[in-house]
């Protein structure tokens, strides 16, 4: 009679290994399916033009080479391209960690006439989906005579509903009581915003960054609009330029565009190394805000 009850636990312990063993393969087959378009891309850079145009393909590089480098700064002016996405994404996630913190912060934590409201108006502009506000503000930086300019595309973007919206729901949780103890101490709203709230929020500062950075380093379809001058043109608008011209040739093209494609990625994986800690906290902690 004992010798069922001694084996239900151990066939419990292995059911459950099973299970843990299946949820891996499956969580693993998922990840080499998410990986393998950008391992083929990264891969792709460094194969010889023999290698790209090979049938069956081939994944390793039977050769690696740095030709699609040279020949892609050959033929473009990949430096001031990288530099317009560089600068544009940077003055554009500054300009989010600032605006949308101070209204968060005044959402989150100032009494003032109207807050609901303007809390209300941040919600509605989250449901608005992004495309429908290309013509309008192409119609607004045109009018004010922004187009071909940086400032036509920081300006459109500086601040988003979503930014103020997560910096809003992280301020909540700061403490009442330590800010009011600030408040008698004689600290003025500007000290604690700076010295106090903004380092209890740096996950949320962190997520926000990585969000925001990469949309700006990504974005395709406004700068493709707002700018006309080829020496403004971002390192996404550069590159489908360059996939569409006839005059390139097919296999080097390919291989060229492969490390074009590389390189427009390594910006935003050194920024998520950089504050992956920060931002899986953050998104760790969404939940209880």
């Amino acid at each position: 009679m004992t010798a069922p009850t001694a084996t239900a636990p151990n066939r419990r312990r292995h059911t459950g290994r099973i299970r843990v063993l299946l949820l891996y393969t499956i969580a693993s087959l998922g990840l080499l399916l998410m990986a393998a378009p950008f391992l083929w891309m990264a891969l792709s850079a460094f194969k010889t033009k023999k290698d790209l145009t090979a049938s069956p393909p081939v994944w390793i590089p039977s050769t690696w080479t740095l030709s699609n480098f040279s020949e892609l700064f050959d033929q473009l002016d990949m430096a001031r391209y990288f530099m317009n996405s560089l600068v544009v994404a940077v003055l554009v996630t500054v300009c989010n960690l600032l605006f949308c913190s101070m209204l968060g912060y005044a959402l989150a934590k100032l009494d003032f006439t109207g807050r609901s409201k303007v809390f209300a108006i941040v919600l509605a502009a989250l449901m608005v989906p992004g495309n429908l506000m290309i013509l309008p503000l192409y119609v607004l930086m045109n009018g004010l005579g922004l187009i071909d300019t940086y400032a036509g595309l920081v300006l459109p973007f500086a601040a988003s509903a979503f930014g103020v919206f997560l910096m809003r729901q992280f301020m909540q949780s700061v403490p009442d009581e330590l800010l009011e103890a600030a408040r008698i101490d004689g600290a003025g709203e500007w000290y604690i915003f700076w010295r106090i709230v903004l380092p209890l929020v740096k996950p949320a500062l962190a997520t926000l960054t990585i969000f925001v950075f990469l949309g700006s380093w990504n974005n395709f379809i406004w700068p493709l609009i707002a700018t006309n001058d080829p020496g403004k043109y971002t390192l996404p608008v550069a590159l489908a330029t360059f996939a569409n011209d006839p005059n390139r040739t097919v296999s080097g093209g390919n291989g060229m565009l492969m490390a074009g494609s590389l390189l427009v990625v390594l910006p935003v994986l050194v920024v998520f190394t950089v504050l992956q800690r920060h931002f899986t906290q953050g998104i760790a902690t969404a939940g209880l805000k």
